[in-house]
């Protein structure tokens, strides 16, 4: 039975994540920031653990919590953990633009340089780090998460050579729009730490207001649901020449190509455009 330890399994793509593969053989231990989504996830059958990616020490008592019940044994790490502040670059505090850095990012990086130590003493292991389409392409009023899910892409991209002739690979999720809470966490963070009334976008924000407080059915055309997810995590575990990237979505593929192909002010355009049927 092989182990693989999840972040942010609260709900949405953690939360299916880890019961797709308690379901299909592997020892699942889910951890939330939240103690009463952690003793949720244990009435579901789940090992589970508190672990706050913003902070050190839960993290450090997590880990040592993993190693002593696994015997110091770990196939996999799921960094899935996130949320998005959404607000202009220059609504954006330092503080705020901390905090997306240390849960996003920091809080990930800090789990890698705990469980790469087992796997090279074992000799193998996944790292899985679940980015987004805007890691590939940046959208107005996301700056805060574009800039985080930009540097996952360049650190996970220097960690997967560095580990070249390890066995361990590590494989990056690019899922686009995926049925979840994300944009209920998104307005959340948005009214707790973006002062609307004093922003020159204050006119736009009430439409992104409307649009955050809309609830997220997933019934749109480009959404998909977890078990999309799912299908790319179990592809990254099992497989024995794991990819660098998968694709979710639709929208993952479509701006993934016009990336590649188009200008950087027709993108800027394109990506204007896409954004504004949003306001």
């Amino acid at each position: 039975m092989k182990t693989i330890l999840i972040t942010g399994c609260s709900s949405g793509i953690g939360h299916h994540v880890a019961i797709g593969l308690r379901q299909r053989g592997y020892r699942v231990i889910a951890s939330a920031r939240q103690q009463e989504d952690v003793d949720h996830l244990k009435q579901q059958g789940l090992e589970a653990i508190q672990l706050d990616l913003e902070h050190s020490d839960s993290i450090q008592q997590a880990m040592d919590w993993v190693e002593a019940e696994t015997g110091g044994e770990l196939f996999a790490l799921f960094n899935n953990g996130a949320y998005g502040q959404p607000g202009a670059i220059e609504d954006l505090s330092r503080d705020v633009l901390r905090q997306q850095l240390e849960i996003n990012l920091l809080g990930w990086h800090e789990l890698n340089c705990r469980v790469l130590p087992l796997m090279r003493r074992q000799g193998y292991g996944r790292i899985i780090q679940n980015s987004s389409v805007l890691g590939l392409i940046a959208m107005r009023y996301r700056g805060a998460y574009n800039t985080s899910k930009f540097a996952l892409e360049g650190y996970s991209d220097t960690l997967r050579q560095e580990l070249t002739g390890t066995g361990i690979y590590l494989s990056l999720i690019e899922p686009g729009p995926v049925k979840s809470q994300f944009r209920a966490n998104g307005l959340k963070a948005f009214k707790a730490n973006i002062d609307v009334d004093a922003s020159p976008f204050r006119k736009t924000y009430k439409r992104v207001l409307q649009r955050l407080s809309k609830e997220d059915t997933g019934d749109d055309l480009f959404t998909l649901g977890p078990e999309a997810v799912l299908d790319k995590v179990i592809h990254a575990l099992e497989s024995k020449r794991p990819k660098a990237r998968y694709y979710v979505t639709f929208p993952t593929y479509l701006f993934g190509f016009l990336r590649r192909i188009l200008p950087t002010r027709m993108l800027d355009w394109v990506l204007i455009k896409a954004s504004s049927f949003e306001n």
